[in-house]
């Protein structure tokens, strides 16, 4: 119910992909303060991870908080969790720190991850 909640606050963005047959195959969601976006949830169907669905839902959720103005995006993931780490790279996320102990059931580490938009420059 809290999920559900949270997909009508206005400070949240959440993207649902779908198939052909119109089943839900992953999600994702942003929650915006001032400039920040905070990446709250990724997850993809386990049959359909490895096609590109969570690169395309990331790469639309940062387009469309660029368009409510957000400039930076964080995330925490799983230290073990190396496909996750892998796409966040790919989308030019870099690991600016270690939250010891973030996670139970097991206990773990988190992985805190930065994207920051890049200031153009003037010649």
């Amino acid at each position: 119910q809290d999920f559900l909640n949270s997909m009508s606050d206005r400070h949240n963005i959440y993207l649902v992909a779908e198939n052909d047959q119109h089943e839900v195959v992953g999600y994702c969601g942003i929650w915006g303060v001032l400039d920040e976006g905070q990446i709250t949830n990724v997850a993809v169907r386990e049959e359909d991870q490895g096609k590109g669905i969570g690169y395309e839902m990331l790469q639309e959720l940062i387009a469309i908080g660029k368009n409510e103005g957000l400039s930076q995006y964080t995330l925490e993931v799983r230290v073990s969790n190396k496909k996750a780490i892998r796409l966040y790279e790919k989308l030019g996320f870099e690991e600016e720190g270690i939250r010891k102990e973030f996670y139970d059931k097991p206990v773990e580490d988190a992985s805190i991850m930065w994207l920051r938009e890049q200031e153009e420059q003037e010649d």
